[in-house]
Formats: C-alpha cells, sequence, structure tokens
C-alpha cells in the first residue's frame, strides 16, 4: 500500500513551528556567547595562573566532556530542586549548553594557545607586559584565529543538541515537533520539514560564523608601496 503525504495537518502548525525554531536559535546564541566566554575565561586562568586552579579547570573540562549531556540536563533540571534551586526547563537547557560548550571551547582554545610560540610570550615580557596583558594582546586573538573552524563546528553541533533538551520539556524545535506530531499523526511528514529546519539553521549559523570570521580575523592588505624615483646623475643631465 503506498503511502499517501499529506503536510497540510502539519503546515497548519507552522506558527509552533517558528516558535520553536526561534527558541532554539534564542538558547543556541546565547549557549554560543556565554560558553565561549566561560572557555576564554577558563583558558586564561589555566594559562596564567597553573597549579591549582589548571588543575580544577581539567577537572572541569574532563568530567563535561566525559559524560552524556542529557545526564547533565536532568542534574540540573531534576537535582537542583533537591536543593532548593529551583529553575524552569529553558533556564536549565540554557545552563546545561553554556556548562557543555565552556568545556569544550575551553579545550579547543587550548590548542590555539599552546601553538602560540614563545618567543612572543618572551618579546611581550621582556616589554614589561603583565601575563594578563600577554594573554590579552598576544596569545589570545591569534589563538582564536587558529581554531575557529573547530569552534564554529562546535557551535553548530551544539545548536543540533540542544534538540536533546526536549528531554526536560524546553519548547524547542524537536519538542514543538513532537506535540504536533501527537495532534496530527503524520510523524513522517513532521520529521522531513523538522530536518528541513535543522539544515536550514545549520547553515543558516555557518554563514553568520563565516562572515564573523571574515569581519574579525581577515588579514588587512598591505598597501602597496610608492615607487620612488632614482637620483638623476650628473651624467644623466649633461648634454
Amino acid at each position: 500500500m503506498a503511502y499517501q503525504f499529506q503536510f497540510e495537518p502539519v503546515l497548519a502548525h507552522a506558527g509552533l513551528l517558528a516558535e520553536g525554531a526561534l527558541t532554539t536559535i534564542e538558547l543556541s546564541a546565547g549557549a554560543i556567547v556565554l560558553g565561549t566566554g566561560i572557555g576564554i575565561a577558563a583558558s586564561a586562568a589555566r594559562w596564567i595562573q597553573g597549579g591549582r586552579v589548571r588543575t580544577l579547570i581539567d577537572i572541569y573540562v574532563e568530567l563535561v566532556r566525559n559524560t552524556p549531556f542529557l545526564v547533565q540536563l536532568f542534574i540540573l533540571f531534576f537535582g537542583l530542586p533537591a536543593l532548593h534551586i529551583r529553575v524552569t526547563a529553558t533556564e536549565a537547557a540554557l545552563i546545561g549548553m553554556v556548562i557543555n560548550l565552556g568545556a569544550y571551547s575551553t579545550e579547543i582554545l587550548r590548542a590555539g594557545i599552546d601553538a602560540t610560540h614563545r618567543s612572543q610570550v618572551e618579546a611581550g615580557a621582556s616589554l614589561g607586559m603583565t601575563p594578563l596583558q600577554i594573554f590579552r594582546h598576544i596569545v589570545l586573538k591569534p589563538a582564536i584565529a587558529k581554531v575557529y573552524p573547530a569552534l564554529s563546528s562546535q557551535f553548530v553541533l551544539m545548536m543540533l543538541a540542544s534538540s536533546i533538551t526536549s528531554a526536560i520539556s524546553t519548547q524547542e524545535l524537536s519538542s514543538i515537533a513532537a506535540q504536533i506530531d501527537s495532534e496530527t499523526y503524520r510523524s513522517f511528514e513532521v520529521y522531513i520539514l523538522v530536518t528541513a529546519l535543522y539544515l536550514g539553521l545549520a547553515l543558516l549559523f555557518k554563514a553568520v560564523l563565516a562572515l564573523v570570521a571574515k569581519l574579525v580575523f581577515a588579514r588587512k592588505r598591505p598597501v602597496p608601496a610608492t615607487p620612488v624615483a632614482s637620483p638623476i646623475t650628473a651624467q644623466e643631465v649633461r648634454p
């Protein structure tokens, strides 16, 4: 028996799908900004302080990177109330995404920081710069430029991983899709549309991130030097 596609019942909920996509964008954008901030701060603390601070940051990175994102969300949403800390599903989703992305961005930035040549650091120190000034003006931007493709990929993966937050009833795209599926019983059509929406969001994020890279990390073209006329000798002007 041939399957007959019926997208009309699903498209009747286009407004809900748009709201879910908007929530996904908001969660992802917030996680990217805050998670990158955590990554930069943790990388700076690990590079400048070392010792116990470095150990604590390494524990945080390994703990987050080696445990399931879903379990982290469950701890935030179901575990925190036991400590009399109540958060909404959206708040728990954002906190979980920020913590997760912060750990991954810390590890990605570490590779860029380690690639900084020692002579550059020594040159900054010889100018009397503090370790924080060296990190800010010499280490940070070149390190981000080196690992920006990896960071961008992680940002897109985090946006796609936001679908997992539907497990704690966050009203993002996947959760809205499940609701529409339960009302229309058109699972195939619902998830075809949702797949297309996620693909569109991924391409949008890639385009925006590529534009950011072009604006921030594009090298300025050197201004061509004006040719200097050679001096005229006495022999050249002699009749």
